[in-house]
């Protein structure tokens, strides 16, 4: 009898402990991501450009010709060995060859590869058609995150730096992940109106990256050195998400592109409450900032651009070396660190930091000297970063 209810209670512990892993990965369920990639999707990202429409079309093309072969090629093949075996008595021919067959096999082939590079070539020269844009945008790849400089139509001269949400890089560091957007949510969108035409000029500036958004049928590399362009036009507003497609170090998985498609009155909004942030931002690099200022201001730059490789504490991790501590970073030269902020070390592994802004660079600089067990007191004003760039 203690048997039996032994038993009984074992099955009915394991019940519990199913139904509390089948109740826990329910409470974490991700559903589709509008804009973004699908539970279990199989087929190409629902298009919202007619570039994007007319690649899925080419490809669905493409797998039908593929298919149709397949299926023709190894139909034969297996019907020809089934029905000719030698367990039938058939005997195999002695013929050495056959004009008409190898005219056959040299002309259709011929004749499926120019059909499928007709449409394929068509997609392709509309796809690199970037003339007649209303916008361009320079996207740059950093180690890890992105770029953005409007260059030319409304919104000419915003430029900002796109990262990772830092609450995304927390669920990631805890292994707790949440939400449908989870690694996908940044801190600041590229905007652009919707049923505009928007070239994209792609570059680098340490290693190669690749900026993708499937729903618009866009990669294009980002490469250190060269200018690549691209275009895409969204005929529909909304989020829509990708990522980096070249492996481009440690923090690859942690560098989401989230462009944000909105009608042409919200895009020029937009435009204006930009110009008016980066018009308070315009800082004077001749103004004089007390350490306390400059500290403050250091720990949000340390936040977006260095906490991702170096630690919130400073203390590195693997390669990456510590701020904390740093002889670089402790030395009363400031200019030796100057150097290594606008002009990196170590083949790129620390990165350089051109990008960023004089009082930016001498408010992260003030920020780590005098941070964690960096006690230094000392002082880095926006003009030494100014005189150093020249």
């Amino acid at each position: 009898m203690n048997n039996i209810f032994s038993k009984a209670a074992r099955r009915l512990s394991h019940a519990a402990l199913w139904t509390g892993a089948f109740l826990a990965s329910a409470a974490h369920a991700v559903n589709d991501l509008p804009g973004g990639p699908a539970v279990n999707q199989l087929n190409l990202h629902p298009p919202v450009s007619r570039i994007a429409e007319a690649q899925h079309g080419l490809h669905w093309f493409l797998l039908i010709i593929c298919a149709v072969i397949f299926v023709g090629v190894f139909g034969a093949m297996f019907y020809s060995i089934f029905a000719h075996r030698k367990s039938k008595g058939y005997k195999p021919a002695t013929f050495t060859d056959s004009v008409p067959v190898e005219i056959a096999w040299t002309v259709v082939p011929f004749l499926i590869v120019i059909g499928m590079a007709l449409p394929a070539t068509k997609v392709l020269v509309a796809q690199k058609d970037t003339s007649n844009s209303d916008l361009t945008i320079k996207i740059t790849g950093y180690q890890w995150k992105w770029g953005y400089d409007y260059i030319k139509g409304e919104g000419e001269g915003i430029a900002f730096i796109s990262t990772l949400d830092n609450s995304h890089r927390v669920m990631s560091d805890s292994g707790k992940p949440q939400g449908d957007n989870y690694l996908l949510k940044v801190d600041k969108p590229l905007v652009v109106p919707v049923g505009k035409k928007v070239r994209i000029i792609t570059t680098a500036n340490d290693v190669i990256h690749a900026w993708a958004v499937p729903a618009f049928g866009v990669k294009q590399d980002a490469i250190p050195g060269f200018v690549r362009d691209n275009w895409f036009r969204a005929d529909q507003t909304g989020d829509f998400y990708g990522q980096c497609m070249e492996l481009c170090g440690k923090e690859h998985a942690y560098m989401p592109i989230h462009v944000k498609v909105v009608t042409a009155e919200e895009y020029s909004k937009w435009v204006e409450s930009e110009k008016k942030i980066l018009a308070a931002k315009a800082d004077d690099p001749t103004k004089v900032w007390t350490q306390n200022d400059l500290i403050a201001r250091g720990e949000k730059v340390y936040a977006a651009n260095c906490a991702a490789c170096h630690q919130a504490n400073g203390k590195g991790a693997g390669p990456i070396k510590p701020v904390d501590g740093s002889a670089v970073v402790l030395d009363a030269d400031k200019s030796k660190m100057i150097a290594v902020m606008l002009n990196g070390q170590n083949n790129g592994a620390m990165p350089a930091w051109k990008q960023l802004s004089d009082t930016e660079i001498a408010a992260v600089m003030t920020y780590t000297k005098n941070s964690w067990s960096n006690k230094t007191g000392q002082l880095v004003q926006p003009a030494d970063i100014k005189t150093a760039r020249k």
